[in-house]
């Protein structure tokens, strides 16, 4: 799947302007594509959990970065998927 990132927040809670290497790694995007899914041992297709248009969390770490049109985006895998925003 393909998750457009949210931008990291610059200020904290007090109001404080985070320098840029000071902030934290974004954890939160927007899906803007999904494959087919995988198959099963038997296989049975096993549908994605995540749709276009879902707002998730995750994992700080995972994923491959690409940029494009100037925006960045994350390729993931379904399991690195930590929640569905609603």
């Amino acid at each position: 799947m393909i998750v457009e990132v949210k931008e990291a927040e610059e200020q904290t809670v007090g109001g404080i302007v985070l320098a840029s290497n000071a902030k934290e790694k974004p954890t939160q995007g927007k899906v803007v594509a999904v494959g087919a899914g995988l198959y099963a041992e038997d296989g049975s297709k096993l549908p994605m959990t995540v749709q276009e248009g879902d707002e998730v969390l995750y994992d700080k770490y995972s994923g491959t970065k690409v940029k494009y049109e100037g925006k960045e985006y994350l390729v993931l895998h379904e399991k690195d998927i930590l929640a569905i925003v609603k």
